[in-house]
């Protein structure tokens, strides 16, 4: 029987044990028994499936796993301690010395650190591409390139990329393409549709939701993710059972959620745009987006996150932040609560000044996770905090 989103993040679930529980248990434990050495053999030699030890797999995280990877419609998975820790292992497990990685420009800040600063001390190396001049991605590709990497939306600057695009360029290139999916989430956007190799996600953000525990996921094809099961397991960056279990939770109403994020931040976008106090805003299923119809295209609805430019720069931005009263002032994105961030001086103040104004965050830009709370009231205290912040 062929489900929607909505019945298999549900209805997906682990075998019920004897004591015929309707939810999930959490398997609090480090390790798993084996009926006889034998069994303890074949089960190290993969002869036969079986749990061994939490680091490499525990129900909780096999469970969250079934989900995702039956909403993003890839073949296997492995659930990391944090968003970042999942960074990491998509490029590190598939990459060795001598690689080369080819990336979108606009790419949130830590995965920046990770390609200019730490995969070079092991002798991987990246180049940039603008997604404004896509005709000359070609003549970026290198004899030793191996992935390209990118996000849509980026983060923060909510650039969208044509997935079809990437897809027939990893393609004709021979290229492993990793999508970093937490901005649009799992029900909104579908990169291995599009020939995505790999799938990535800050599970922290929407598929959590409610801003409790880290955890990260990274999905992909069969032969790939091989790779990846083997660099995890001996380099330890597993989730614990107990934020699988939250994880695998959240993902029941997940789509929900998504719904009243999205009317909400498109609500906000429109009442805002044109708005006097602003130098512009932007959402991908505004029709002023430059990639609108790319992101009509390739996403279910614009996701939960607009930006306000604001007029007055890093004072105005820091005067208004402060002005709001509902709002909460925190790094994380996708919470049930409305967020507010100023990236130029947080979440991408690594970067240099030229940097983030190549990928469009100015000083004067806002980073707003649209919440759950009642429209009106979002817009109330976005309003009020621009009037008294002039």
């Amino acid at each position: 029987m062929s489900k929607h989103f909505e019945t298999e993040s549900i209805r997906i679930s682990p075998s019920k044990s004897n004591q015929r529980e309707h939810s999930a248990p959490i398997y609090l434990t480090s390790s798993f028994t084996f009926e006889s050495a034998e069994q303890a053999r074949a089960t190290f030699a993969d002869e036969i499936e079986g749990n061994i030890y939490s680091r490499y797999a525990n129900p909780n995280s096999s469970d969250l796993i079934e989900k995702v990877c039956a909403a993003e419609g890839t073949e296997d998975g492995f659930a990391t301690a944090s968003g970042m820790a999942a960074m990491f292992g998509s490029i590190a497990a598939l990459l060795q010395q001598g690689d080369h990685v080819l990336a979108a420009r606009s790419l949130f800040g830590s995965t920046h650190q990770l390609l200019t600063r730490v995969f070079p001390k092991w002798g991987i190396t990246s180049t940039y591409g603008d997604i404004s001049d896509f005709q000359n991605w070609d003549q970026l590709v290198q004899p030793n390139t191996k992935m390209l990497f990118i996000e849509t939306p980026s983060n923060p600057g909510l650039e969208i990329i044509d997935l079809e695009w990437a897809g027939k360029f990893a393609a004709a290139h021979n290229l492993i393409l990793v999508v970093d999916n937490c901005f649009a989430s799992p029900y909104l956007q579908q990169p291995a549709k599009w020939g995505a190799h790999i799938v990535t996600h800050s599970a922290t953000k929407y598929i959590d939701g409610q801003g409790r525990v880290l955890g990260g996921l990274i999905l992909g094809k069969q032969d790939l993710m091989k790779e990846v099961h083997f660099f995890a397991r001996h380099t330890g960056p597993a989730i614990s059972p107990f934020n699988a279990w939250i994880l695998s939770k959240s993902m029941e109403t997940l789509g929900v959620r998504m719904d009243r994020h999205c009317s909400n931040a498109l609500k906000v976008a429109e009442y805002f745009e044109g708005n006097s106090e602003l130098i512009g805003v932007k959402y991908p299923f505004l029709k002023s987006h430059a990639q609108y119809q790319i992101a009509k295209k390739q996403m279910l609805q614009g996701g939960g996150v607009v930006t306000l430019n604001l007029k007055g720069g890093v004072a105005r931005a820091q005067r208004f932040i402060d002005q709001l009263q509902m709002i909460s002032i925190t790094a994380n994105l996708g919470d049930s609560r409305s967020i507010v961030t100023h990236p130029a001086s947080t979440t991408h103040s690594k970067l240099s000044q030229e940097e983030r104004e190549r990928v469009g965050i100015t000083d004067g830009l806002v980073r707003l996770s649209v919440g759950l709370e009642h429209q009106d009231d979002i817009i109330q205290d976005v309003e009020r905090a621009l009037e008294k912040s002039k």
